[in-house]
């Protein structure tokens, strides 16, 4: 059975401001919730206009404390910006308050640009090869204390928090193996190397006192709506920030525009049909049939949807269609 759930940047639309973008996170929360998805997740990113999830601890706060079921958790805290005793204990704090519901996904790139990472950290020589090192010591904080162990995270000693490693490559792919832990791929955003990372993970995996068998999580972009014209026009939003991106001019998250690809030079056009390979747009027969091969090819566990959508009733909308396919997703009448 293939699980559904959300991933949210909480972005923040061309019209609107931060608080506007986390008063609409928490109603796809609580959305996603009765239409039953698996977990919330939100992903941390710094210095970027259209993003409102840099904190994003609170953020998970936020939103658990207005859910009541539904998982919530990160994808996913960028370690390197972070000492994993303060992570431990956010999110020691978390479990603590929403006992049986908060995942922690982390991942190896520091998510900005050196000015930014300095911002972060201080340090411009933060080495991203501490990452294994750093994800090993941050689950020593929520393990029972050992002999002579000097530094504990309070909250967080003893707690079930359960770890994932987020990856856009094989280097994430191994770790987890090796760690025995859940492995999410970004192939939303980067889908070069899911196939293959997606075969390290199992032929590796080691299982652990987490996780007894590979369990992938794949990033999967769906904008759903009545006609395939209407996901079309949706999906531009996105294409808009994926360009401006790569042309170095990154911002809050525009209206969709008609005929968007068309205004591209073939190269941009080659960019986007590269970076959203694994997406589903269109009506609900459309996103259910892309959606089932996405699932027959990779045989994922379970796919992060993301829809990155302007209009905030739309993109309910997107999401209402995907969660009422789940049962024919897995094979149920």
């Amino acid at each position: 059975m293939t699980q559904l759930s959300v991933l949210d940047l909480s972005p923040i639309t061309a019209d609107g401001c931060a608080g506007d973008s986390l008063r609409n996170t928490l109603d796809l929360a609580q959305h996603a919730e009765q239409w039953g998805y698996q977990r919330y997740w939100l992903a941390e990113h710094h210095n970027m206009a259209g993003i409102a999830s840099a904190a994003t601890a609170v953020v998970i706060g936020h939103v658990a404390a207005g859910t009541k079921t539904i998982r919530v958790g990160a994808g996913g805290v960028m370690l390197p910006n972070h000492s994993p005793l303060v992570i431990a204990e956010q999110f020691g704090t978390l479990e603590a308050l929403f006992p049986g519901r908060i995942d922690l996904g982390l991942g190896r790139a520091p998510g900005s640009d050196q000015a930014t990472a300095y911002a972060l950290r201080r340090n411009l020589h933060a080495d991203v090869d501490q990452f294994p090192n750093d994800v090993v010591e941050l689950m020593s904080y929520f393990g029972e204390a050992e002999p002579g162990q000097q530094i504990h995270a309070f909250p967080g000693r003893g707690l079930n928090v359960p770890i994932w490693i987020l990856g856009s490559s094989l280097f994430g792919a191994q770790l987890a193996a090796s760690l025995g832990l859940p492995y999410a791929f970004a192939s939303h955003f980067a889908p070069d190397q899911m196939l293959a990372a997606i075969e390290i993970y199992r032929e590796r995996f080691q299982p652990s006192a987490q996780l007894s068998k590979p369990y992938v999580m794949l990033g999967f972009n769906i904008f759903a709506a009545d006609t395939d014209a209407q996901a079309n026009y949706l999906a531009s939003s996105m294409q808009r920030a994926f360009v401006n991106l790569r042309r170095g001019n990154p911002g809050k998250l525009q209206p969709p525009v008609d005929n968007y690809l068309q205004e591209l030079s073939f190269s941009e056009q080659s960019l986007l049909q590269n970076i959203m390979s694994c997406s589903a747009i269109g009506s609900p027969d459309t996103v259910l049939e892309k959606t089932r091969q996405f699932i027959a090819k990779t045989g994922a566990d379970e796919l992060m949807i993301t829809s990155q959508i302007y209009d905030h009733t739309a993109r309910l909308r997107s999401y209402e269609i995907v969660g009422a396919m789940q049962k024919q997703l897995n094979g149920e009448a």
